[in-house]
């Protein structure tokens, strides 16, 4: 057996001997560069994927890159309905048993593996859910690409790193890869020169984007009465009602990307090039700043979901803030929302942990950003011997935070009362190893580029006490800071 020398993340001056098919090796000239300064050395690749923990936190340590998938997988559901035999990710499964899952410990949990995103509608393949609502986007409801190499960063070490995993046990493809992608560090970085001073500008804003509801005022308020109709019928006890924003556009969103990250830095920011419109139009691609994880698993089979019910801004002063950090933790409503989704959030993991493993060990803590501060929920669990992320994948999507409870319920009302089909938004994007690791994020604040057009949904969960002109004001506040980090505006 061939050997590979790897520097490890626990030390900096340790080596390890580790076998070939996995490489890791410490990249010290990029430590100082931004993901997504990295990432332009990159874009003229195909499947670019950027996963960027752009603050700090306990999903905030690790940020990836890749670019040139070795395969991708596109699974569109239409109006199949649901397949449980096969289900939507035996494709996936079989694309990730080609790769090598030998273990580096220290190091980056992602060492490559499955990137992409999953659509909210890939829960059709899920469940039987009604045929009402128009889709009007051309894209993917699985997107996976499997990924040999990724450079990962180290938010707390300050590190750099360079990953690869061997597909099919050819050992060589993977050197010639890693080659190909030091080489574009190099000319990116400059020999010798200060990585930190060459990160590329972002452009200025040009003309106000100016995006359209697809539902106005009057039309969303009569959604949210519909709702509260239902929790009194004892259909639902909450839903997530939604809106879409759009604009024409056919542009290159990358630049926007950019600007979308130069504002509030979102925990779990995603970039993922989806190709050029078949049909003639422009680039398609997904730009999120996502603050809420999914689902993360860790090699050993350990879960962890963080759903977020209940939102306030930040105060213009310290007095402020604090006053609406204690009106949020005082909210029977924004409380009752939360509690309702950990429930079907504990109930979805306890289809595939093992029993009387799945816990709640945090409740309704508050967390903040630089915009707005949160009620999040942790809810854990351990997968149970015969069951893998694919199980607890098909068990637990959609996220029941953009959702409602009970789930299905709730996403049937969501068909009949939300006019156009979700498509990428609601569902996750992510990354899943060999070894069984997996981290996702919820796709919220997160804008769709479909070759055609430029769109972004908001929305909120509504129960009994909504107040149907407060949660229109809510949307519009929520699809604020988006909308003006890119130059947009409603």
């Amino acid at each position: 057996m061939s050997y590979h020398q790897a520097v490890m993340a626990s030390s900096p001056a340790a080596t390890a001997v580790v076998p070939a098919s996995v490489v890791l090796e410490r990249l010290p000239d990029l430590d100082d560069v931004r993901p997504i300064d990295a990432a332009e050395a990159f874009r003229d690749l195909p499947g670019l994927v950027l996963l960027e923990s752009a603050r700090p936190g306990r999903h905030g340590r690790w940020s990836y890159l890749s670019a040139d998938p070795i395969v991708t997988l596109d699974e569109r559901v239409g109006d199949r309905g649901p397949s449980p035999a096969a289900g939507p990710f035996r494709s996936a499964r079989e694309e990730l048993a080609r790769m090598d899952a030998s273990a580096i410990h220290g190091g980056p949990p992602f060492l490559g593996g499955l990137m992409g995103y999953l659509a909210y509608d890939l829960g059709r393949r899920l469940e039987l859910l009604p045929r009402l609502a128009h889709a009007d986007q051309d894209l993917p409801d699985l997107r996976l690409g499997l990924h040999d190499w990724v450079l990962a960063w180290d938010r707390r070490e300050g590190r750099a790193f360079l990953a690869g995993r061997v597909v099919d046990g050819d050992g060589t493809t993977l050197a010639t890869r890693l080659a190909d992608v030091r080489a574009r560090i190099a000319d990116r970085t400059g020999s010798g020169a200060s990585a930190q001073g060459r990160t590329t500008s972002t452009p200025a804003s040009e003309d106000e984007i100016v995006f359209t509801s697809g539902l106005d005022r009057t039309a969303f308020e009569r959604g949210v009465e519909a709702v509260r109709d239902a929790i009194a019928r004892g259909e639902i006890y909450q839903a997530n009602l939604t809106r879409r924003l759009a604009v024409p556009f056919d542009a290159d969103p990358w630049p926007l990307f950019r600007r979308l990250c130069m504002g509030d830095p979102a925990l779990m920011a995603a970039y993922l090039d989806l190709g050029a419109d078949p049909a003639g139009g422009g680039p398609r691609a997904i730009l999120s700043a996502s603050p809420e994880p999914f689902l993360t698993v860790s090699a050993d089979g350990r879960v962890s979901t963080d759903p977020i019910k209940g939102t306030r801004p930040r105060g213009r002063s310290r007095a402020e803030d604090r006053a609406l950090a204690r009106e949020l933790l005082e909210s029977g409503k924004d409380q009752a929302e939360n509690v309702m989704i950990v429930d079907v959030l504990r109930n979805d993991l306890g289809r595939v942990c093992r029993p009387g493993t799945v816990r709640v060990p945090r409740l309704c803590r508050l967390e903040r950003t630089a915009a707005v501060q949160h009620l999040v929920t942790t809810v854990t669990g351990e997968l149970a011997d015969d069951r893998d992320v694919f199980d607890l994948l098909a068990a637990s999507f959609p996220g029941g935070s953009i959702t409602g409870a009970p789930k299905i319920q709730a996403m049937e009302l969501i068909e009949r009362l939300e006019p156009i089909r979700r498509g990428p938004y609601a569902g996750a994007a992510g990354w899943i190893g060999p070894d069984g690791a997996m981290a996702t994020s919820i796709l919220i604040r997160t804008f769709v580029a479909d070759g055609r057009r430029l769109t972004i949904h908001v929305g909120g969960g509504i129960t009994w006490r909504s107040d149907p002109a407060a949660e229109w004001d809510e949307t519009v506040a929520k699809v604020r800071g988006p909308l003006g980090a890119i130059g947009g505006r409603e």
